[in-house]
Parts: C-alpha cells; sequence; structure tokens
C-alpha cells in the first residue's frame, strides 16, 4: 500500500488508532479469496484499480484527455483551416500529404495538439504499468490460476513465431501486445481514458454487438472475433448469441490469457485460441458470422488481405463477414486536418500500418477474397452503415 493512500485513510478517520489500522496486503487478501484478486471489488463487469491514489490519477487522465478533445484539438482544426487561408488554399481542397506536413507540422498550435494527446497516452498506460509490475508475481498467480479454469477454454502456443509486425507499440501502449505480460489488464484501464465516457461495462463493444448482422438464414452455432485483444468483443458477442460457440483469436498471449481470466471471472464460457489471423487453424466453412473490431488499421494491407481471405475460407456458405474499423463506415477524412490527424497517428502514436490502412480498398479486398459485399448495418454512431459479406450459398 502506498504511504499517500496510508496517509488519506488516516485523515478522513480522523483518529491516530484508526490511522494505524493497515490493510491487508494484496497477497493475504488473495489468499483468503481464492485466486482472483479484486481487494477493492468490481463494479459490474469493471475491476477496479488496486489502490485509491491510482484511481484518482486516472481520473485526472481522462479530465486531461477530455480537455485535449474538447478544446485543444479544436483549436488545431481552427489554425489547420487559418494557415490554408494564410497560403490561399481553399478549405475543402485535397492536398497532398507530403504539403499538409510542410505547412503544419512546425506550427506551434498544430504542435501541441500532437505533444498534449501523446504525452496523456503515454502516461496513463505508463502508470498502470508500473501498478501491475509492482505486485507481478500476485497478478502473474491470478492469471495462471484462471488459465486452468472454466467455464471456455483458453490454447496458447509457446512455439508461435510472433512476427515483426506485431511487435510494435501500437498507440504507445508499452510493451505492446505482446511484450508486456500485463498487456491486458493496462489495455482495459486505458480504455477508459480513451472514450470519452469510459468504458466500464464494456459499453462499446456490447453496442458493436448489437449491430453485428446474423445469417439471413437465422442459422448461429459459431461465432469468431478475430483479433479478439482483451475478450471485450467476444464477452458481448457471447452475451447476443448465449446458445452459440464463440471463439476470440489472437496473436498475443498476454491479451488472451487475461481475456480468459476475465472470462472465467464472469462465468461465460467462452473460447479462446492463440494463433495468426492471417493464417488460422480453424476448418474450412467452420463459422456462421465472424467479425473483428480494431483490427485492419493495426496490420501492414498484405496482412490484412490475408485476414479477409481466412474469414471468407472458415465461414459457411451464407455466412456473414462484418469487420469493424476506422474506415469500415465513413471513408479517410481527406481535409488536410484529417491528413495531418491521421500522419500524427503514424508518426508519433506508433499506428504504424496506419497508411497503408487508409489506402486499403477493403471493399474491393472483400471482393476479390469472393464475398457478396454489400452495406449492413451502422456499427457506430454517425454512420449511415457499415461494410459486410456475405459467402455465397
Amino acid at each position: 500500500m502506498s504511504q499517500k493512500m496510508k496517509n488519506r485513510r488516516g485523515f478522513l478517520l480522523g483518529t491516530s488508532a484508526a490511522a494505524a489500522v493497515a490493510l491487508p496486503s494484496l497477497k493475504a487478501i488473495a489468499e483468503t479469496a481464492s485466486w482472483d484478486v479484486e481487494w477493492r471489488g468490481t463494479i459490474g463487469a469493471f475491476e477496479r484499480l488496486p489502490y485509491l491514489d491510482e484511481e484518482n490519477g486516472q481520473d485526472f487522465y481522462r479530465g486531461f484527455r477530455y480537455w485535449i478533445n474538447r478544446d485543444v484539438i479544436s483549436a488545431a482544426r481552427r489554425r489547420a483551416l487559418e494557415i490554408l487561408d494564410e497560403n490561399g488554399i481553399a478549405p475543402d481542397e485535397n492536398i497532398p500529404m507530403e504539403q499538409v506536413m510542410a505547412l503544419m507540422e512546425n506550427d506551434h498550435i498544430m504542435g501541441m495538439s500532437v505533444l498534449t494527446w501523446e504525452n496523456t497516452q503515454q502516461a496513463m498506460w505508463g502508470r498502470v504499468q508500473d501498478l501491475y509490475h509492482a505486485d507481478a508475481d500476485l497478478y502473474l498467480g491470478e492469471l495462471e490460476a484462471a488459465s486452468k479454469l472454466g467455464p471456455g477454454t483458453l490454447e496458447l502456443r509457446p512455439d508461435l513465431e510472433i512476427p515483426q509486425y506485431a511487435s510494435y507499440e501500437i498507440h504507445l501502449q508499452p510493451g505492446g501486445y505482446v511484450g508486456d505480460e500485463f498487456a491486458g489488464y493496462i489495455y482495459v484501464h486505458g480504455e477508459n481514458i480513451v472514450f470519452r465516457n469510459g468504458n466500464y461495462q464494456d459499453d462499446l463493444q456490447v453496442s458493436l454487438a448489437r449491430r453485428v448482422p446474423a445469417p439471413k438464414d437465422g442459422s448461429i452455432k459459431r461465432v469468431l472475433e478475430q483479433g479478439c485483444s482483451s475478450g471485450q468483443f467476444t464477452l458481448a458477442l457471447k452475451k447476443k448469441w448465449p446458445d452459440a460457440e464463440v471463439w476470440g483469436t489472437d496473436i498475443a498471449a498476454p491479451m488472451i490469457r487475461y481475456a480468459h481470466m476475465r472470462s472465467v471471472e464472469l462465468g461465460m464460457e467462452t473460447h479462446y485460441l492463440q494463433e495468426l489471423n492471417e493464417d488460422s487453424q480453424f476448418p474450412d466453412d467452420h463459422f456462421d458470422v465472424v467479425t473483428n473490431n480494431l483490427l485492419f488499421h493495426e496490420v501492414p494491407g498484405k496482412i490484412a488481405r490475408g485476414i479477409i481471405e481466412e474469414a471468407f475460407r472458415t465461414l459457411r456458405p451464407g455466412g456473414v463477414f462484418y469487420p469493424i474499423d476506422l474506415f469500415t463506415g465513413n471513408p479517410p477524412n481527406e481535409t488536410a486536418f484529417g491528413k495531418f490527424w491521421a500522419w500524427r497517428d503514424y508518426r508519433w502514436n506508433e499506428e504504424v500500418w496506419r497508411m497503408e490502412y487508409t489506402a486499403l480498398d477493403m471493399a474491393a479486398e472483400m471482393k476479390r477474397a469472393g464475398f457478396i459485399v454489400e452495406q449492413g448495418p451502422a456499427a457506430r454512431r454517425g454512420t449511415k452503415g457499415n461494410i459486410m459479406g456475405t459467402k455465397p450459398a
């Protein structure tokens, strides 16, 4: 327990005797509560951080991020229009990325928008990482214990060679998805800062799952989420189709270990497999629905094409492929500010495959793989629809 938390506890209780009462250690609590470490409890699906100080710190980052989104980025967007006007360029003119950067990357307001965004990104991830590393043995024990429990299954492949494209610290998450044993913990708590209203009950993933379409014949026996990460969308799909066999696959062992642990905690029978989404081990014609969320912009274009081909191979005739990403509902923002912000994501947020994704024609690649491509239901607010594919019967 941090000294700051002890001091705060004593101050609030108001007596020296009360101040001397120490809360049990994390290890002691874990020993009396079986394998599951949640000594400050849970709120629904959300497991609270183990220290109040850390929860307060995350609240600060959340408020700071809200200010950036509301005021700083708005100021940068206005400044971008001023820069265009100063250079005799119409606001809606589609100018090359090289020209956008030459005009904007050295401007102090544009620079502040990048600096505040990225520094918050690094701080929010790093603080949670430090927290779980401080009690590493305890939380590794939690993951190990859960790996032997059900409902659901977890299959890790220690011999799987991790390709270079998966080794980056995407969106500055320290260690990335494969390089830190606590990547799942880090990712989930970071989400509650990234999303404006938090994501404490997997609200975003539940909302997305509601919109995933079923095949026209209505038969749902098996569902797959490719690139399942922390398993939140996988769980939401299971809630939508409770009688289906629901799978989540990911290349990152730390992420699916966390996903399985969380599924065990919530008593949800979901199955997790470590594998390459572009080279899966599932048989042909196996799933009724294949979906994913924010996967394609984090892989190279060649790998994206392989993932689409695997979705087609593993879907049964009449099955539905419903990918959800930045541009599966709306096209890329081709304004000067839109291009600048995409470059920021690529250059400073370690979204190393962002520009390849922007250039990827998803509809054309899905058609090339064999899908019948059409406009499906909107995945997110502000979009008219989301691209979907059906495997011909």
